[in-house]
């Protein structure tokens, strides 16, 4: 089956010496991988493996088949362009990590319109901004809501939250939890948009500390989640 479909690349590996395999979140059909034979050694071919890198947003004509063998592109062109993600080194960190993330958390083989509209106007907004200290925190928080464990709000006064269960408790709860000054900071980014993260102050060590808390959240609640890697890269760029 042929489709034309909108498309953010989440990763790609190098598979022998002259191909790839991409995996991508596409409009149409969500999440997909692709096999492009031959894509790093051809020089004539239209498919170049500088249109995929990690969070691209493309425009492409797959093939899908039924038959459990990986599908492939037929044409793909840019959709939207970037400013300066790919040239920006903080930026350009945290579309590794997001990307990571992305590949460890998002398992959907059928289309969701409002996942991808909120993944591409989350990235478009991250490019066209300047200050994106905390833009990945509010990513995390936010992508839970079409993961299905965004925070309960209800009773946000009490003292606990549980990641385990997801929701505020009055009580220390049982396994993981957040309290004290780190709910507060938890607490800030629930129920804003990108547009007024600029007026969360974060230390280092705050950013830090939620960050490890939002991928705690996700390794609970999704299974088989792996750890990113590119954590520690943000680590280090934010220390």
């Amino acid at each position: 089956m042929q489709l034309v479909t909108k498309a953010i690349v989440l990763n790609s590996l190098k598979y022998g010496d002259s191909s790839l395999i991409v995996k991508c979140y596409t409009e149409e059909a969500g999440l997909n991988s692709y096999m492009l034979r031959g894509i790093l050694k051809s020089k004539k071919g239209k498919l170049r493996s500088v249109y995929f890198q990690p969070l691209s947003q493309l425009e492409l004509v797959v093939s899908h088949n039924d038959k459990g063998n990986l599908n492939s592109i037929k044409e793909v062109k840019t959709w939207y362009v970037y400013e300066n993600i790919f040239v920006d080194f903080t930026k350009q960190s945290m579309v590794y990590f997001i990307a990571e993330m992305l590949s460890n958390s998002i398992r959907e083989e059928e289309g969701n319109s409002e996942l991808f509209s909120f993944l591409s106007n989350s990235l478009k907004w991250l490019d066209l901004h300047d200050k994106v200290a905390n833009f990945h925190l509010l990513f995390l928080v936010s992508l839970t809501k079409f993961l299905g464990f965004y925070p309960d709000d209800k009773n946000s006064h009490y003292s606990y939250f549980s990641l385990v269960d997801g929701c505020f408790s009055n009580s220390m709860p049982f396994g993981s939890f957040v309290g004290g000054d780190d709910l507060i900071i938890f607490k800030k980014l629930l129920g804003i948009n990108f547009d007024t993260i600029e007026s969360i102050s974060l230390s280092v060590v705050q950013r830090q500390k939620l960050l490890e808390v939002l991928i705690e959240y996700f390794e609970l609640h999704l299974s088989g989640f792996k750890k990113p890697k590119s954590q520690y890269i943000l680590k280090e760029l934010f220390s």
